[in-house]
């Protein structure tokens, strides 16, 4: 589950990124995963009092709640509704964007059907209303891993496919000159490919041998890091200019609908990990007693009634957006700008200075304002141009 959160369906966005941020893009690819790989240590770390290593926290919004704990009197849960707002949001962004390749991707594979957009829209709503009806992690972790084998079978295809076609690639498209707006907007794209911040709190907590999971960490990064940028380069080197939002758009007609019959399946499966953690975090605000009286009742035999709409209100939500935004890319990049940045470069800093300041160095307070000051600088300007781009339309 977690490979395939580091290492999901929006690589295949990657391509189109790399394109437009250039060589550059090569190095934020490797700067990105080193700093979310910091950011998700120093994350972790702060569940714990590092005097007696006592994991005194459970939780991003235990963290954030500790931190904000004496800056507002009387509105100590505000800091731990505002981080729980922005996850909410990420993971709604999540949802969306994989209904909007599913919506895409069937549109395309029932092309000679000649069904309308909105028909395939609502065949997709219909696959994954079993959603609604999740009760735990253990569906979703099998069909996370499911998720990882099409993943792996599409990313091999491809990446085949490119080096079939090493006599023919475009060594010119890639440049060191970008367009300001082109390369910020992949910023975000780039950020978002590897946000996994709120799974970390409880993904340590899972772990049996807790002390392994810098190690675990820095591997997945680095793994994650080296697989996004061969693939990336592959592909931007292959169709260059071309390159597509989603890179399998790009595959020819004998190879393309395989792979686009993969990655449908891999974007329907990987849909409930990011609904049910939403959902869980709108219930445990909203639902608190009543899902405690359901879960004390009826443990196992179902969802509550309250649990049911909230669950359908966050499945309609998608739906409408990946409706009223059809371009991947930007979308991508708005996500990655605001609570990408937010929860994986800009909170992360910020709680670790704010819990931790007297136990740190010089040299992890300077790393740490650094990362805070790029993030807040790339948040800003990534959603100014992202939204500018969803405004005009192109």
């Amino acid at each position: 589950m977690w490979i395939s959160n580091v290492a999901g369906i929006f690589v295949f966005g990657l391509p189109f990124a790399l394109v437009r941020s250039g060589y550059v893009g090569l190095v934020l690819l490797a700067l990105s995963a080193w700093v979310c790989n910091h950011t998700g240590r120093i994350l972790v770390s702060c569940l714990y009092e590092e005097e007696q290593r006592v994991r005194v926290r459970q939780s991003y919004q235990d963290i954030t709640e500790a931190s904000c704990k004496g800056l507002w009197p009387g509105w100590e849960g505000v800091g731990g509704w505002m981080v729980n707002v922005a996850q909410v949001i990420e993971l709604l962004m999540t949802c969306t964007l994989y209904l909007l390749v599913s919506i895409n991707l069937l549109s395309d594979c029932l092309s000679a059907a000649a069904l309308h957009r909105s028909v395939c829209s609502l065949l997709c709503l219909l696959l994954l209303l079993p959603c609604l009806l999740l009760t735990d992690l253990r569906p979703v972790s099998v069909l996370s891993l499911l998720c990882s084998l099409a993943h792996g079978l599409i990313s091999l295809l491809v990446m085949l496919f490119c080096l079939s076609c090493a006599s023919s690639w475009y060594w010119s498209s890639l440049s060191l000159a970008v367009d300001p707006e082109n390369f910020l907007v992949s910023v975000g794209v780039i950020i978002f490919s590897y946000t996994s911040q709120i799974f970390l709190p409880s993904l340590e907590g899972s772990m049996e041998d807790r002390g392994q999971f810098d190690t675990m960490l820095g591997r997945t990064h680095g793994a994650a890091c080296i697989m996004k940028t061969l693939f990336a380069l592959l592909a931007a080197l292959t169709w260059g200019s071309e390159t597509s939002e989603v890179v399998t758009d790009n595959l020819p007609p004998n190879l393309r609908p395989v792979v686009n019959m993969c990655l449908l399946a891999k974007a329907l499966l990987s849909y409930p990990l990011p609904f049910y953690a939403a959902a869980e975090i709108l219930q445990s605000c909203f639902l608190r007693d009543a899902s405690n009286s359901s879960n004390s009742k009826h443990k196992g035999r179902g969802v509550s009634r309250p649990a049911l709409m909230t669950r359908c209100t966050l499945l309609l939500t998608s739906y409408f957006l990946a409706l009223l935004v059809p371009r991947f890319s930007l979308l991508m990049g708005l996500t990655g700008s605001v609570t990408g940045a937010a929860l994986t470069l800009i909170l992360p800093c910020l709680f670790h200075l704010r819990l931790q300041w007297l136990r740190l160095t010089v040299r992890d307070r300077l790393t740490d304002v650094c990362i805070l000051s790029l993030g807040v600088m790339c948040s800003v300007s990534g959603v100014i141009c992202a939204m500018k781009r969803l405004v005009e339309g192109s």
